[in-house]
């Protein structure tokens, strides 16, 4: 397998995420577009356009294209039921227990991306 030359990006992206605050932004995002790509590939399973599926739930076309693409923007509780019900599935929320900080690792450092 041949080996890739590391960019700038990497070197700063791989400096950035050691940082937990960093580490928790990022994980953040990602849960949230997983929501976003949850409802697409469950949409899609149904054989569902984004139009169908907003007829369904009651809301248009372009909020369902921007709740599946961006979810994490004011997508409430509320929305999310609707949708999920006009797919025929029910909302289920867990709390997963976080992994243990790590020793050493900083505190009260705040980086931008």
């Amino acid at each position: 397998m041949k080996k890739t030359r590391r960019t700038n990006w990497d070197r700063f992206y791989a400096a950035q995420i050691r940082d937990p605050e960093f580490r928790a932004g990022v994980e953040e995002e990602l849960q949230a577009l997983r929501v976003g790509a949850e409802l697409a590939k469950l949409r899609q399973r149904r054989g569902l356009s984004q139009t169908q599926l907003a007829a369904k739930a009651g809301m248009s076309g372009p909020n369902v294209s921007r709740i599946e693409t961006s979810p994490g923007q004011n997508l409430t509780l509320q929305t999310l039921g609707r949708l999920a019900r006009a797919l025929g599935r029910d909302v289920t929320i867990s709390f997963p227990r976080r992994p243990a900080p790590q020793p050493g690792g900083k505190r009260g450092t705040r980086r931008s991306f």
